[in-house]
């Protein structure tokens, strides 16, 4: 097996579940300390987004052949979500909770992206090299990526999938939680 392959497999076979993993137990963190009731629609409307965040670069590099247009949309979107990230934390700290498991994942989930970046950058140093060499001609385009990816071939399409249920469905639930609780908190003060 030669190193891009080997890269390959431990972005796909360990960063790419781990990411997963650490989103889960962020989840279950936010559902056990009854965010619902405590930081609220808020707090789920930033996983919201913080999860769009890291989902653009996430479908782009699985999807689309990693060219300059792709490394730049990765590189802002870190950016973003540390931000993000930071203000999520800031917010939430005197409004519920935050346990040590829920600490870990937030370590996990801000180191992850930059790792999967890295390890993108070293398959793609060509592509790195155009980029801060400002080489953008031709780097610009979307087009479906030729690389087969997994063992199998269909990687980006289980791994989207999978994470759309353990992932993006928890994610929805908790914002449809707060959102039910808020709406009906609000009627009750009102009446």
């Amino acid at each position: 097996m030669d190193e891009a392959t080997l890269v390959l497999y431990v972005i796909l076979y360990v960063l790419l579940p781990l990411w997963g993993l650490a989103s889960m137990l962020d989840w279950w963190c936010h559902k056990k300390t009854s965010i619902e009731s405590t930081s609220g629609l808020h707090e789920a409307n930033i996983h919201c987004l913080m999860g769009f965040q890291i989902a653009i670069p996430l479908v782009l590099s699985l999807v689309f052949e990693v060219n300059v247009l792709v490394l730049l949309l990765c590189f802002a979107a870190l950016v973003a979500h540390e931000f993000i990230a930071h203000y999520d934390v800031h917010y939430t700290t005197d409004k519920r909770e935050i346990s040590i498991w829920e600490v870990h994942a937030h370590n996990y989930l801000s180191t992850l992206p930059f790792f999967l970046f890295l390890m993108i950058i070293v398959r793609k140093w060509d592509v790195f090299v155009d980029l801060i060499t400002f080489e953008w001609g031709g780097g610009f385009g979307l087009e479906w990526r030729k690389e087969p990816l997994g063992a199998t071939g269909n990687y980006a399409a289980v791994y989207i999938f999978t994470m759309s249920i353990l992932v993006v469905l928890p994610y929805f639930q908790e914002w449809w939680r707060c959102w039910s609780y808020q709406r009906s908190h609000k009627q009750e003060v009102v009446e």
